[in-house]
């Protein structure tokens, strides 16, 4: 649509009048006239559903709001005079690698297909913590990271920028509701009334700093620099339409992981990327949110087992998501096939990854645009 809607001024207004929100309002409580969504989120699913329903009925032909211009020109805004700003304050952010596909490209460039997949892979969502405080919204712009890496013409590290920069397309989960306290995970059958909502994410990679320091404990500085998300999170409720069931997992799950109803969504997702000194689009990856191995309620339910307690507002990356095709592989790395195979461009620019030769050439193609689409 061509207009955002403030939802606080709905809110004062008493235009939230289901029984849930009326009794929020009876105890003088309000939860959208401030500047991030983690007090609303911190709610119930059974509130957020209402506020759905509530939406639903304001914006329909015959709303009430039809007659009271007072209101709609309060409420209602021309998109492009919007400022958009990271809707969540986040307090932490975990980076899963749940995309089966995706794994095995990865493992097969760096230790050959016999051993792509480690041991653990099949039995859990392998994941890590991330920097929340790198988080940024959709438009910010990304400083190219510098750092320790070690070329292979290279005796001893050096200390330079990155060459190898590269983007992870993702789905990105917001945790919200009623939540465990630490030392009660949170059990798979529950997992579902603890996810809010999704946004688009960009996992920024460093690859040559990646390279370098991965060994033994993982990724550090090459991915701590910036993380992008999308300003709107899509609620779950509003992606019910497009549910998909999951492949049967082999070997089946330890019984904590058991997904009852073991799905993900048919959501089309696209990497587009321009060249450099070109107005040109290139749509370079063509995704979907189904190419999961592990469902979001099993990364939940894993991230809590120990009894890590889980906050309003917690992130969730799903990592990579990457199809069977080329075109869906969701990362530079994988689609040069470790940058062996050049992603060649429709101005003849030919792509392993983003690096640098010159100071124009950062402005021009070093990010990614995102878009989600229906079935």
């Amino acid at each position: 649509g061509e207009y955002v809607v403030d939802l606080s001024v709905l809110e004062m207004h008493g235009l939230f009048d289901g029984a849930l929100f009326q009794g929020l309002r009876s105890n003088g409580v309000t939860v959208f006239n401030k500047p991030t969504l983690n007090e609303f989120m911190s709610l119930e699913k059974k509130y957020w559903q209402e506020t759905r329903q509530t939406l639903q009925k304001l914006l329909r032909s015959d709303s009430p709001l039809k007659d009271n211009q007072n209101v709609i020109d309060q409420a209602f805004h021309k998109m492009l005079a919007v400022n958009l700003l990271l809707p969540v304050n986040i307090r932490d952010y975990t980076d899963f690698y749940s995309s089966k596909q995706h794994a095995f490209n990865v493992g097969s460039i760096i230790r050959g297909p016999q051993d792509a997949l480690q041991p653990n892979w099949i039995h859990l969502p392998v994941g890590y913590h991330g920097r929340a405080s790198s988080v940024v919204v959709s438009g910010t712009n990304i400083i190219r990271p510098r750092g320790q890496t070690k070329p292979p013409t290279e005796q001893q590290p050096i200390f330079s920028e990155c060459k190898r920069l590269d983007f992870e397309l993702e789905i990105g989960t917001f945790i919200g509701g009623k939540l465990n306290q630490q030392g009660h995970p949170i059990h798979i059958k529950n997992a579902e009334n603890h996810i809010f909502g999704f946004v688009l994410l960009n996992d920024w990679s460093a690859r040559d700093i990646q390279t370098w320091e991965y060994v033994p404990l993982g990724p550090f500085n090459a991915k701590n620099f910036s993380s992008v998300i999308s300003p709107w999170i899509v609620t779950l409720d509003a992606l019910e339409p497009f549910r998909v069931q999951l492949p049967n997992q082999i070997p089946e799950p330890l019984p904590y992981l058991r997904d009852p109803n073991l799905s993900s969504f048919d959501i089309k997702l696209e990497v587009i990327l321009s060249p450099s000194e070109s107005d040109i689009l290139d749509t370079i990856v063509r995704s979907n949110f189904r190419y999961l191995y592990w469902s979001i309620p099993q990364q939940l339910a894993h991230h809590t087992v120990t009894g890590c307690n889980m906050s309003p507002g917690d992130l969730l990356g799903t990592g990579t998501i990457s199809g069977p095709e080329i075109e869906s592989y969701g990362s530079l790395l994988e689609q040069s096939w470790g940058g062996k195979e050049p992603v060649k461009l429709s101005n003849g620019e030919e792509l392993s990854l983003i690096h640098i030769s010159e100071p124009t050439r950062l402005l021009s193609i070093s990010y990614a645009v995102f878009c989600l689409k229906k079935k």
